[in-house]
């Protein structure tokens, strides 16, 4: 065989190497990233896979229950007749829509203690993105932008 075309068969086996461990880590790193969104009844029978996955859930904050201290809250969710505790340690405190009644998302992981223990914490005020009822004034950032749009007429 040449000198020239080993240099090319390993050229081609490096080449192969490099993108078959590029493709490893990529499909890995999305496997691990990815979360499921569950309902709190679909957790709670979800088993042992509960343990293992990272997941999203969803529910109404239960009034009197969100305790804070810096960028941690506890809470519980509720979702019809079921509840779950949430541990929320994340890098910034809660949002400023996160309150009693408030939808919460929860992202994070479930633990063995029966705790939902999320480092992400989305929440957003049902009033706020209600649209307007019939007969009612509209607020003064909707009369804002009505003007704007019109040219300010």
């Amino acid at each position: 065989m040449k000198s020239g075309n080993k240099q090319t068969v390993r050229i081609a086996v490096a080449v192969l190497v490099i993108v078959g461990a590029i493709s490893y880590l990529a499909v890995t790193g999305v496997e691990a990233n990815k979360s499921y969104y569950v309902t709190i009844q679909e957790l709670q029978s979800m088993g042992g896979k509960a343990y293992t996955r990272n997941l999203r859930v969803a529910g109404s904050v239960a009034p009197g229950s969100i305790a804070r201290d810096g960028s941690h809250a506890t809470f519980t969710l509720v979702e019809l007749d079921r509840k779950l505790k949430v541990s929320y340690t994340g890098e910034e405190p809660p949002p400023d829509t996160f309150k009693d009644n408030s939808q919460a998302l929860a992202i994070g992981t479930f633990g063995r203690d029966g705790v939902f223990h999320a480092t992400q914490l989305q929440a957003k005020c049902a009033s706020k993105y209600a649209p307007a009822q019939p007969g009612q004034q509209k607020t003064a950032g909707a009369a804002e932008s009505t003007a704007m749009a019109t040219g300010g007429q």
